[in-house]
């Protein structure tokens, strides 16, 4: 096995010769008369010091010098260091470790110590530094495989919000634009209402779920999800069954426990329910309604606001703004219509965008 290697650093060259008798037949030794030199040997030997012995007081730089160096240059972390000294005060041992020396051996040196105090060093931090290594690793591994995971649930949950628009013979880009615009006014309650508590990963997973928001469309009988005028009274109380059909069929997964199903699960059963209790299909109001359905409920109105129907044409983008602002579209809570106004902007610029 290869021999590890050690700097002796040390102005007395008893102390260097001592040292090296110590240590010659299991180490390679490196020797510096100086803190200058002891820099200049730790530099050009970084990448193969298995530790450093450093005298505490040396001439053009001290002991503290050199641990300094290694703090600035993140070398102290990956190289142990023993101090050695003859003139140790409680205040200069305490410095030498809030500097992040190892240990402090006092001379006259006693072999049969030093050896194994340097020995045990040595294998801790080998220890220490290997566990670091396959912790790296393993988070490394973590990360790909959540971002495999990631991407396949996007594709699955993408996949199935598309049979939706496909069977509804919708274009496919209103779950587009609903993703985009939820993710918009989400950063803007994340911003200016903090009592929400939104991460943003948590936004991440909400702008995914939004995507299932119609899902329960599945269920309802073409003659109604496809009729190419209004609804009768009848048909428009089947239709809004869409979210209670939605949400049955999420049950199956039975993911109640996970923080992406219960996103899921909201945003499909209230995404139609009023600030003011008079949507559908439970008369939730207020902040009993979730704030991840809540803004999906207004993204999802101004969405069909601006998009042309088989029953109806297009409302221009100005005029959506103001009749959702007017309350002509249900009740939204003052907050969230606050956001929806502060991001305006920002909406109409990714309107015109997607829909360019």
């Amino acid at each position: 096995m290869e021999k590890k290697t050690v700097l002796i650093a040390d102005d007395a060259e008893i102390n260097r010769d001592i040292l090296n008798y110590i240590f010659e037949g299991t180490f390679n030794i490196i020797m510096a008369v100086d803190g200058e030199e002891a820099i200049s040997k730790i530099e050009e030997n970084k990448e193969k010091l298995s530790l450093v012995f450093l005298d505490l007081m040396m001439p053009k730089k001290s002991g503290l010098d050199v641990l300094e160096y290694m703090n600035d240059k993140d070398l102290i972390d990956i190289i142990p260091v023993i101090m050695i000294t003859g003139e140790a005060t409680a205040e200069s041992d305490e410095k030498a470790y809030e500097y992040g020396a190892s240990d402090i051996i006092y001379k006259p040196f006693a072999p049969r110590v030093v050896m194994r105090r340097t020995t045990n060093i040595i294998e801790l931090f080998e220890h220490r530094i290997d566990v670091e290594r396959q912790l790296e690793e393993r988070t490394r591994e973590l990360i790909e495989s959540r971002e495999k995971l990631e991407k396949s649930n996007d594709f699955l949950v993408n996949a199935l919000s598309s049979v939706v628009e496909f069977r509804s013979l919708e274009s496919g880009d209103h779950i587009k634009r609903v993703k985009e615009f939820t993710k918009i006014l989400l950063n803007y309650i994340r911003k200016h209402f903090p009592e929400y508590k939104l991460t943003k990963e948590q936004v991440d997973l909400i702008v995914n779920a939004s995507a299932l928001h119609d899902v329960g469309k599945i269920a309802i009988p073409d003659s109604i999800l496809l009729k190419p005028g209004r609804f009768t009274p009848e048909e428009f109380e089947e239709m809004k069954k869409h979210t209670i059909y939605g949400c049955e069929l999420l049950e199956k997964f039975n993911q109640e426990e996970n923080e992406f199903y219960r996103y899921c699960y909201d945003i499909c059963r209230y995404h139609h329910e009023r600030y003011d209790g008079k949507g559908y299909p439970d008369g939730l109001s207020g902040d009993e309604i979730p704030i991840w359905a809540q803004v999906v409920s207004i993204v999802d109105v101004y969405d069909a606001l601006i998009s042309k129907r088989c029953y109806k044409d297009a409302y221009g983008i100005e005029e959506a703004i103001r009749m959702i602002n007017a309350g002509e579209c249900g009740t939204f809570s003052p907050k969230l219509l606050e956001c929806f106004e502060l991001a305006k902007d920002e909406i109409i610029a990714n309107t015109q965008n997607i829909m360019n």
